[in-house]
C-alpha cells in the first residue's frame, strides 16, 4: 500500500462526514426556519406584526392561480396515459372493466399530488429561490433588518400560507383532469360513456382516498416553501450563487416530494 492511500481513504472518509454534518445543519435550520414561519402566521398579530392577507394572495396568485394551466395539462395527460396502460394491461386477462378503480385509486392517492407538488416546485420553487437570493445578494434583505421588519414573516410565512392554500386545491382540479382524462380514453376505446365512469369512480372510491391526496399534498407544500427560502437565503457569490441555488431548489424540491410521498404512502398502506 502506498503512502497515499491511507491519506486518500482518510480525505474520502472526511468528506462523507463533512456532508453528513452539513445535511444535518440544514435540515435543523429549515426545522428553525418552519418553526419561525408557522410562529408569525399564528402569533405575529399579537405582537402587531401580523402577516398580512394581501400578501399571502398574492403569494397564492402567483404560486397556485398561475400554475393551473401547467397542471391541468399534465394531469389530464397523465390520466389519459393510465387508461392506456391500464387497458393494455388488463385485457390480457379479460378484465378491462376493472381498469376505472385502478385510474381513480393511482390518482386519487398517488398521482394527482405528486404531479402537482413537481410541477409547482419546478415552477414556484425557483422563482422563490432566485427572488430571495436576488434580494440576499443586493443586500435587500439586510435593509429588511435594518428598518425593524423579519425577513421571515416578511417573505416565508406569507409564502407558506399560499402554498398550504393553493396546493391541496390544485391537488383537487388535478384528480378531477386527470379522471375526466381517464373517461375520455375509456369513451373511445371501450365504449364506455363518462357519466357511468364517473359513477364507477364514485362507487369504489371513499373520502379517505381523497384525503389521502390532499394531506400528501399540504407536505409537499411545506417542501417546496423551505427548499426554496433556504436555498435563497443561503445564496452567496453573486449572480453565480443565484444560478446554483435555483438549480438545488429544483433539484432538492423534487427528491423531497417523491421521498416524502414514499414514506407518506408506506405509513398510510400499512
Amino acid at each position: 500500500m502506498t503512502p497515499e492511500a491511507p491519506n486518500s481513504l482518510l480525505a474520502f472518509v472526511a468528506g462523507i462526514g463533512q456532508r453528513a454534518v452539513g445535511a444535518v445543519r440544514e435540515v435543523g435550520y429549515l426545522s428553525a426556519l418552519l418553526f419561525e414561519a408557522f410562529y408569525w402566521l399564528l402569533m405575529g398579530h399579537r405582537r402587531r406584526q401580523p402577516v398580512r392577507l394581501r400578501a399571502i394572495f398574492k403569494e397564492a396568485v402567483g404560486v397556485g392561480v398561475n400554475a393551473i394551466p401547467i397542471v391541468g395539462l399534465a394531469s389530464f395527460a397523465t390520466g389519459m396515459m393510465l387508461a392506456i396502460q391500464g387497458i393494455y394491461s388488463l385485457r390480457t386477462f379479460g378484465a378491462e372493466d376493472q381498469v376505472v378503480l385502478g385510474i381513480a385509486l393511482s390518482v386519487t392517492r398517488e398521482f394527482a399530488p405528486l404531479i402537482t407538488g413537481i410541477f409547482v416546485a419546478g415552477r414556484s420553487g425557483s422563482a422563490i429561490a432566485a427572488r430571495i437570493g436576488t434580494m440576499q445578494i443586493s443586500q435587500e434583505i439586510d435593509a429588511l433588518r435594518v428598518i425593524g421588519i423579519n425577513p421571515v414573516r416578511y417573505l416565508v410565512a406569507p409564502l407558506l400560507a399560499a402554498m398550504l392554500l393553493t396546493l391541496p386545491a390544485l391537488t383537487i382540479m388535478s384528480d378531477l383532469l386527470a379522471l375526466l382524462g381517464g373517461a375520455l380514453y375509456c369513451a373511445g376505446e371501450l365504449s364506455l360513456p363518462p357519466a357511468i365512469f364517473f359513477s364507477r369512480v364514485f362507487e369504489a372510491l371513499v373520502i379517505d382516498d381523497v384525503l389521502q391526496g390532499v394531506a400528501k399534498s399540504l407536505v409537499f407544500a411545506v417542501v417546496i416553501t423551505l427548499i426554496g427560502c433556504g436555498n435563497g437565503f443561503g445564496v452567496t457569490a453573486g449572480a453565480e450563487g443565484v444560478g446554483r441555488a435555483t438549480t438545488r431548489a429544483v433539484v432538492l424540491g423534487s427528491i423531497g416530494i417523491i421521498l416524502a410521498d414514499m414514506v407518506f404512502t408506506f405509513l398510510t398502506s400499512r
